[in-house]
């Protein structure tokens, strides 16, 4: 199966001492080799911010 289920989680949220936000996506192997990196939303902190893909 080429497609695997990611988790993204927010890059700014740590450093302003406020939970991370956290969602599960999924991403084409074959195409997307590197780390997976969306702009979602984070709740805690009210604004979009850069989601990094983290390891399982």
């Amino acid at each position: 199966m080429p497609r695997d289920t990611v988790i993204l989680e927010c890059t700014e949220a740590r450093a302003e001492g406020k939970s991370p936000s956290r969602y599960m996506t999924d991403r084409n192997m074959k195409l997307k080799q590197g780390r997976l990196e969306k702009k979602k939303y984070n709740p805690s902190l009210r604004r979009h911010t850069l989601h990094r893909e983290i390891k399982k």
